[in-house]
């Protein structure tokens, strides 16, 4: 039996370069989305071209009775769920200063941000767990996709680098309570990605790039961002968990 990824907001952006690098590691997807599945199909079709078996499990994260259903799709066609990840995520609907911004911008986002991954996790992490328990064997990997966003503070959407941030505590947690099981959890810190979200602020980071916000010089793609994912779960670091992988080049060091 082929090993399966389960993949949130894995048809476009970040999620579906993640998902092509996964589908070329061999991993039956299990792809989420909020799009109904002929909004996703050019995606979930060139995802299949790659040889993956795909199926397109529709929801939102942020919804508990969503969830259930994602979970019960992706389980339903392949059996088995041994790479989670977590990646789906949204802005704030207004990019409002601290002083201004309201209850609901703030529950929105982290409802999708924050509590949907955690328990989304919490389900899938205890049938891992149980798996794993049944058969030493099964390979199992969690992984959090979170921002430069959780250390760096951008005042005019606080609620987004406070999921983030969150979501970095979350990677720590489970990290911590899947150690039992032999499952490690990692989290991937992008940078400046070029996806739909940036694609709004791109003159603002072209200017950045060339004042030199990052040591390398460029936009980062989701391609890079599903290249680090593909590393961690080959096992390539069998005697690391809870980790946090920088996919930002080199924006975040600290320089003189």
């Amino acid at each position: 039996m082929k090993n399966t990824a389960l993949i949130t907001g894995g048809s476009r952006g970040i999620g579906f370069g993640i998902a092509k690098a996964l589908a070329n590691e061999g991993y039956n997807l299990a792809i989420n989305g909020v799009r109904d599945e002929a909004g996703a199909a050019e995606a979930l079709n060139e995802l299949r071209e790659l040889g993956a078996e795909v199926a397109y499990c529709q929801g939102n994260i942020a919804n508990a009775a969503d969830r259930e259903a994602i979970i019960e799709k992706a389980y339903s066609v392949f059996g088995q769920i041994n790479i989670l990840v977590n990646n789906a995520g949204i802005a704030p609907r207004e990019r409002l200063d601290i002083l201004e911004t309201t209850p609901e911008n703030f529950q929105e986002v982290m409802q999708t941000n924050l509590e949907g991954p955690f328990f989304l996790t919490q389900a899938i992490a205890k049938r891992m767990a149980h798996a794993k328990q049944n058969n030493h064997a099964f390979e199992a990997t969690v992984v959090f996709v979170t921002s430069i966003s959780a250390t760096v503070a951008s005042i005019n959407r606080g609620e987004y680098c406070i999921s983030k941030s969150g979501l970095a505590m979350t990677n720590l947690l489970f990290a911590v309570r899947m150690a039992e099981f032999n499952i490690p959890v990692f989290e991937i810190r992008p940078g400046i990605i070029a996806t739909d979200m940036t694609s709004k602020v791109q003159e603002k980071y072209d200017n950045l790039f060339q004042s030199g916000i990052a040591l390398q010089p460029r936009w980062g793609t989701p391609e890079d961002v599903g290249k680090a994912v593909a590393s961690l779960t080959r096992g390539d670091f069998p005697y690391s968990t809870g980790q946090v992988i920088g996919v930002d080049g080199g924006m975040l060091i600290d320089r003189l």
